[in-house]
């Protein structure tokens, strides 16, 4: 990689992370990109020449986010163990909860208020991704991996409950009397999680005895 392909993705991620505390702050109506730049500490005129617009910058955010989440998932295969797909998966993506809960806060914001900006990417980019995961679970249920669950319902109950502790990290703390989540208390946290919905699935914790 030259030098200059370096440079580029060194500003891109400046960029890309000042954009993320901006929009985490503000959303997308109150974010500008001049505070962006000036987070960054970068001319404005290197967002635009990267990023084109604040919409494109923001979009490029979201689809960060949904790769980061989901990459773990996106590699799993027909001929796969379910436990271990489905337990690690859901344990990333409660440490992603607590290293990037302003990526999830976002994105739920966005989703809440109807996804206007991103009604492209969800139809021609997630849910590809979505079918294509969906295949995969049915291809489990259907060697006799796994119990018969919806495969949908399965993806969105681990969505949903791994970033509740990003999304309502203030109630979860203040709730608990904690002051912040850290990895020790997602381990716990994730056993628990996992159990749960591995166990709805016909399935075992992996590296747990098994149940007589």
């Amino acid at each position: 990689m030259s030098k200059r392909q370096v440079n580029r993705e060194e500003i891109c991620v400046r960029i890309l992370d000042a954009a993320e505390i901006e929009f985490g702050l503000k959303g997308f109506n109150g974010a500008s990109l001049q505070h962006i730049a000036e987070r960054a500490s970068l001319p404005k005129a290197n967002i635009v020449y990267y990023f084109e617009s604040k919409l494109n910058l923001y979009k490029t955010i979201l689809n960060r986010t949904t790769t980061i989440w989901n990459d773990v998932f996106d590699k799993a295969t027909a001929e796969d163990d379910p436990a271990v797909v489905l337990d690690k998966f859901i344990r990333t993506k409660l440490v992603q909860s607590i290293e990037r809960p302003r990526s999830s806060r976002i994105f739920a914001m966005e989703v809440i208020q109807g996804a206007h900006h991103i009604e492209d990417f969800l139809t021609e980019e997630l849910q590809p991704w979505f079918k294509g995961r969906v295949a995969v679970i049915e291809a489990w249920i259907a060697q006799d991996k796994m119990k018969a669950v919806d495969p949908a319902s399965l993806i969105f109950m681990i969505w949903s409950t791994t970033q509740h502790y990003a999304d309502f990290e203030s109630q979860i703390t203040k709730l608990t009397e904690t002051e912040t989540l850290n990895y020790d208390a997602l381990h716990n946290i994730g056993n628990t999680i996992s159990q749960i919905i591995l166990s709805g699935c016909g399935l075992q914790v992996p590296g747990t005895p098994l149940e007589d």
